[in-house]
């Protein structure tokens, strides 16, 4: 006898992810699409690239729409989760994935490298939070993942802007996650390690990040989708007693004690 196939585990839920264009947020739009959710691609200048990730959703059968919006501007923000209820029906997941990086040495950072990856990377996330907390608070329901990094709890150097951002997103999913909960509200947070996508080039370019890998105990980097499939778990029924986590997807990088491997 044959079973049948389970069903989808978000299926009739809403997704909105931000950055979705392209990286983690990608793969993050078409797992969740792949589990039965409708989704809200959001993307700040990639039109081009969110429009196929959307065509690819409904390819596969699923539904999509592209909502362009810059998530570091409160007002913008605000307009992104309206315009995701009125276009797909409601919204039960926001996924904060939305980052950038201006790497260099503190010495050598412009005031706008620091206020600009803070707006985008902590301010995104505080404003789709903010701005989709009534929604969520309404209907006593909703699920919120925050993609943070590895580096929110420890430093690398050149890194100190983007570092001291997901920090706050660490710290912000904790208190977020203690306000929400009795309003049925769960908040938690990922952080990858090294995951091969546009934001980490620079450091990897040198040795195709052949050192980076030697100390990592897998000895290989995330993919997108590997993170994917933890933001998803962290969205869907079979994490419904986690709120508060923070998520390391990171390869053993952060059992390690001190860097290299020792010499035995």
């Amino acid at each position: 006898m044959t079973r049948p196939e389970p069903a989808p585990r978000l299926h009739g839920r809403v997704a909105l992810v931000t950055g979705a264009s392209r990286g983690i947020g990608r793969a993050t739009a078409l797992r969740l699409a792949a589990e039965g959710a409708s989704v809200a691609v959001n993307y700040r200048a990639g039109a081009a690239a969110a429009g196929e990730v959307v065509a690819e959703i409904e390819a596969g059968g699923g539904k999509a729409v592209a909502i362009a919006a810059d998530v570091g501007d409160a007002d913008a923000a605000r307009r992104l989760i309206e315009q995701a209820v009125a276009d797909l029906g409601g919204l039960d997941i926001l996924v904060n994935n939305a980052g950038i990086a201006r790497d260099g040495l503190i010495f050598n950072l412009a005031p706008e490298d620091w206020a600009e990856v803070m707006r985008t990377n902590f301010g995104g996330v505080f404003n789709c939070t903010k701005a989709a907390m009534s929604h969520f608070m309404a209907q006593r329901d909703g699920v919120i993942v925050n993609v943070s990094s590895v580096m929110g709890e420890a430093g690398w150097i050149g890194e100190s802007n983007y570092a001291a951002s997901k920090a706050a997103i660490n710290s912000f999913t904790r208190c977020s996650a203690l306000e929400l909960a009795r309003f049925g509200i769960r908040v938690n947070a990922v952080l990858p390690g090294f995951t091969p996508t546009d934001l980490v080039a620079g450091l990897v370019a040198k040795d195709g990040g052949r050192t980076i890998k030697q100390q990592i105990p897998c000895r290989e980097f995330a993919s997108p989708e590997q993170v994917a499939d933890v933001v998803t778990f962290l969205a869907g029924p079979n994490s419904a007693y986690m709120t508060g986590s923070l998520l390391r997807v990171d390869g053993g990088a952060g059992a390690a004690l001190g860097l290299g491997r020792p010499k035995l």
